[in-house]
């Protein structure tokens, strides 16, 4: 069966990382439940200019069409619909991704929070024993940020900072794009041709 992914986007630099996620994932047959926070309209018009729709219907709508989707195969859910399947353990995801995700929703992750649905849907995650990676696009890093990472990573949550490698030679910001896709579908367990892997030929 192919899983059922919840990707959240925040308002961290680096919007395209999260919309080729969720490009990805349909591609790979997933079932995608997408969140995302005020702060990440801001964001995505000033790197993309695209226009998140405020209304989750509409945002569905949009990225299925954009994305192809299969009927049925991306749900998006508004910021405190608590009655989304990922705000509570009867119904979990098979695995969350905030990407980006900024330092303030890590932190509120790291203490326990749940004031949005990303937040709970986080916390879900962790208590249910469930993947969750958070790939946060900051620098540098404060020793706050640092200590909320490691007690994350404690928690069992993955750090996954948005930081390209250049072994594949990247020719284009896509493909420093697709090396932190291809690392977040690799945790996930979801098969992809994204980038050439580190020892294989050329």
């Amino acid at each position: 069966m192919k899983p059922t992914v919840a990707v959240a986007l925040t308002g961290a630099s680096g919007m395209p990382y999260g919309l080729r996620l969720i490009e990805s994932l349909i591609r790979a047959d997933a079932r995608i439940y997408l969140l995302y926070s005020q702060a990440a309209h801001v964001v995505a018009k000033q790197e993309l200019d695209l226009a998140l729709p405020p209304r989750a219907s509409d945002a569905e709508r949009m990225f299925s069409e954009r994305y192809s989707a299969k009927r049925g195969q991306l749900r998006a859910f508004g910021r405190e619909d608590w009655f989304a399947p990922v705000a509570s353990g009867s119904n979990p995801p098979d695995a969350m991704v905030i990407c980006p995700c900024t330092v303030g929703t890590l932190a509120a992750v790291a203490g326990g929070l749940s004031d949005t649905l990303i937040e709970r849907a986080a916390d879900v995650m962790l208590k249910e024993g469930r993947k969750l990676i958070l790939v946060p696009r900051e620098t540098p890093f404060s020793a706050l940020h640092l200590e909320n990472m490691l007690k994350l990573a404690r928690a069992g949550a993955v750090i996954l900072p948005a930081n390209p490698g250049f072994y594949h030679h990247p020719k284009s910001v896509e493909d420093l794009v697709d090396f932190i896709v291809a690392r977040i579908l690799d945790h996930l367990g979801i098969q992809h041709e994204l980038m050439r892997r580190w020892g294989e030929e050329r």
